[in-house]
């Protein structure tokens, strides 16, 4: 009988996977293969949040498998020389992967190539819009959001695969399934979310059975929680992007176009990373920063004791949940990278750290965004945590949520606690402001005027 390997990377999931699909189709047989990679895991990108997570994917997978006749098989070491062994061990002709746009994917990849040739299937299975589907003229990628929209939104997507009825396995030999804690050390975050297709389709139901109809009007208030928190499970491929996009334009409304237009910014940055992979470390385009060396501070940003309540409540937010409102992250970010002028690079670690949805792309590329160094239209712009308080938190329930030594003070005066009365404040455990915000701003805008 024939036989395929599945190499599960970036697609932990049955429902619409075309690498599954394809593998099937190709041979009697497949091998559903997961290789926990040594190499990442002692990167530190497997950090404990990402771990937990993904040991939660892993066995909804296998159990995904098992109730359609097969299961998931594990290995650990170097994925090209697993790969190899499964497919002399199986006699394999061809292994089928998602294709992903990491410079380790994309090297990933080419060294599969080298070792097995034409026998290595890729196929678009992370993306709505796969990289390279829309170019402008005379160059590799789209380096501002709004034309690139216009074009994404144009694109056939194509229609959603179901999930197979059976996946016929051969007999193999398989390592048992890593838990949460066999991949890293360390405790994740008290609040994480439950990693697998089956949370994800739960959650991503829920979302489209009317809260979405509220995200145009409320994705930016902090307070109300009206995102989808959909985004690990995205990140983990426990859900199609394709098929959510058809899902949420088939509800339609403008805040199912508002949603879809998220999914649009995920296909951007992952467009952009594909063609310029040193992006994840070097400007895109440098400003010739020469940025602060302030540790206090940073410890500060970090721990969520910077006096300023909205940035110290969203830092809270991530070490707590291993997620952070989107919002939340362009306030962070901006003060980190802005107002205390400290290399994005700093804070696109931390986050990295902490975030379950800890994508390169979108993660190192938004810190870019925000930082002035990326494709943002405005790279100046400085975001004052005040001016967004008053905009997205103007009764300061976000904050009092995640600061609580605040939370005895009401309305608005949350966000300011430094004018509150001398006899308020001593009682508070809560640190005064650690920098000026305009006079920093200020030196932030000298510096990248070159004054």
């Amino acid at each position: 009988m024939s036989v395929a390997i599945c190499l599960f990377t970036a697609d932990l999931r049955v429902r619409d996977n075309p690498v599954l699909r394809a593998a099937l189709k190709a041979a009697d047989e497949v091998v559903p293969l997961f290789v926990v990679d040594d190499r990442v895991c002692a990167s530190g990108f497997v950090t404990p949040n990402r771990a937990a997570f993904l040991a939660d994917c892993l066995a909804d997978l296998d159990s995904a498998l098992r109730g359609r006749g097969g299961r998931l098989v594990v290995r650990h070491g170097d994925v090209v020389r697993e790969v190899v062994a499964v497919a002399d061990e199986t006699g394999a002709g061809t292994v089928h992967l998602a294709r992903d746009v990491s410079a380790f994917a994309q090297r990933r990849e080419a060294r599969l190539r080298r070792v097995m040739g034409g026998r290595v299937r890729v196929h678009d299975s992370v993306q709505v819009v796969p990289p390279g589907a829309v170019t402008p003229a005379g160059r590799g990628h789209f380096a501002v959001f709004s034309p690139y929209f216009r074009r994404w939104g144009r694109v056939r997507v194509r229609e959603p695969l179901a999930g197979p009825e059976r996946v016929p396995v051969p007999a193999v030999r398989s390592e048992r399934l890593p838990g949460r804690a066999d991949l890293t050390g360390g405790e994740p975050s008290p609040f994480l979310p439950r990693g697998g297709e089956e949370t994800a389709w739960r959650r991503a139901e829920d979302w489209l059975d009317g809260p979405i109809d509220r995200y145009a009007d409320l994705r930016d208030d902090l307070a109300a929680d009206a995102t989808s928190r959909l985004s690990p499970y995205l990140h983990f491929g426990c859900l199609s992007a394709v098929e959510l996009t058809h899902r949420a334009r088939a509800v339609g409304g403008p805040g199912a176009e508002a949603f879809v237009r998220q999914l649009a910014w995920r296909d951007f940055h992952r467009q952009l990373l594909a063609d310029r992979p040193v992006a994840a470390h070097e400007d895109y385009r440098p400003r010739g920063d020469r940025w602060c060396s302030d540790d206090a501070s940073v410890v500060a940003w970090r721990r969520g004791r910077t006096g300023y309540p909205l940035v110290d409540a969203a830092m809270r937010q991530l070490a707590a949940e291993g997620w952070m409102h989107n919002r939340g992250r362009l306030i962070t970010a901006s003060f980190l990278a802005k107002t205390l002028y400290v290399d994005w690079r700093v804070g696109a670690r931390h986050f990295l750290d902490l975030l379950v949805d800890g994508d390169v792309a979108n993660n190192q590329l938004n810190w870019q965004w925000v930082a002035g160094t990326g494709a943002n239209t405005r790279p100046n712009q400085v975001l004052d945590p005040l001016a967004q308080a008053r905009r997205f938190d103007p009764r300061g329930d976000y904050v009092r949520r995640w600061v609580p030594e605040l939370a005895e003070i009401e309305g608005a005066a949350v966000h300011r606690p430094w004018l509150l009365p001398e006899a308020i404040r001593g009682r508070l455990d809560y640190p005064a402001p650690i920098v000026d915000l305009s006079a920093n701003a200020a030196r932030f805008r000298r510096a990248r005027s070159g004054m």
